[in-house]
């Protein structure tokens, strides 16, 4: 066999190699930045192409939207806010849990997503918060379930965790924030 043809044959192979790589680069840090949501949506739609595409639209949507932090102030409103929200799961949980969802839903239009579509806010949030959604719509089903009067208090108590945790995340705390008000934990009574 000839060198150039060698040559022509590796050269080939490299960029074959090269072409067929774009996709799978791009699948990985979709992957990576969306987390389960990518796993959701290559279910929803039945072909990764189409959960591809998919998710790459909402990276460019949520890029459009305006959104900002919040001043010091605000934020330390939103705190309080949560704290008084949190105290009042003693006595009505439903309420709590339902009060909670509103102020959550503040908070995003504070920080500057549209909250008029449930579908469209859960769509928004999914490419930075990808890893808190499914607590969210947990915490929504729990909410949904408590306004038909069949939500358990445990369920209820989760439904505060999981809307903390994504409460947090806007507020710029991230998960856990250390010496911010705490979530709601089994035995708690009150934000202390």
């Amino acid at each position: 066999m000839d060198t150039g043809l060698i040559i022509t044959v590796v050269v080939a192979l490299v960029a074959a190699g090269a072409v067929s790589a774009v996709p799978w680069q791009r699948r990985r840090r979709l992957r990576a930045r969306f987390g389960p949501e990518y796993d959701r949506a290559i279910a929803e739609h039945g072909d990764r192409r189409a959960a591809v595409r998919d998710l790459a639209e909402r990276a460019k949507r949520h890029a459009r939207l305006q959104l900002t932090p919040l001043t010091d102030a605000s934020r330390r409103q939103y705190e309080t806010d949560w704290i008084r929200v949190q105290e009042r799961f003693v006595d009505a949980p439903g309420e709590a849990v339902r009060e909670g969802h509103e102020l959550l839903a503040q908070l995003m239009s504070d920080r500057g997503y549209p909250t008029s579509d449930e579908a469209q806010r859960i769509t928004d949030l999914s490419v930075e918060h990808a890893g808190t959604l499914d607590r969210y719509r947990e915490a929504r089903a729990v909410s949904e379930r408590s306004a038909a009067g069949e939500a358990t208090t445990e369920a209820l108590r989760a439904a505060m965790v999981h809307y903390r945790a994504l409460f947090n995340e806007l507020l710029g705390n991230g998960s856990a924030a250390p010496g911010g008000p705490r979530a709601l934990r089994r035995g708690d009574t009150a934000a202390r």
